[in-house]
Formats: structure tokens, sequence, C-alpha cells
């Protein structure tokens, strides 16, 4: 069974595994609490799926700041 998005096409956006583990996992929550998906006609039906999709079109992205910003929220 293929997956798509592929996970070495995800990691050209976003390098290390866990980041994209946990950024994907972050946005499926969205999802599932009711945002609208960033891509026009998702194939997948899960929200992971369309997390990973968003990330392979370049709508969701990451930046080292994000995790500053969190931490500093947090304190």
């Amino acid at each position: 069974m293929m997956l798509e998005p592929s996970i070495d096409s995800l990691q050209e956006k976003i390098k290390s595994k866990y980041t994209l583990v946990t950024l994907s996992a972050r946005r499926a929550r969205e999802l599932k609490q009711g945002s609208a998906p960033m891509v026009d006609n998702p194939t997948s039906s899960q929200q992971v799926g369309v997390a990973l999709e968003e990330i392979q079109a370049g709508k969701l992205t990451f930046s080292h700041s994000d995790v500053i910003q969190s931490r500093t929220e947090t304190t």
C-alpha cells in the first residue's frame, strides 16, 4: 500500500520526521474541530491525510520561531 503524499516528498518540505508528525497531528485536531481544509478537494477522508496534503501543497509550514513563541507563551 502506497501512502500519498510520500514521506520522501514530505521531508523535502519539513526535514524532521518528528516535526512532520507533530505538525500534522496538531493540524488534524484543528480539522476535527471544524477548521476548513486549506487545499481544494483533498483526496484523503482522514484528517491526518488532509494535513499531510496541506504540507505537501505548501499551505501548512513550520518555522523555528513557532517553537520559541509557544515555549514563551506557556511559561
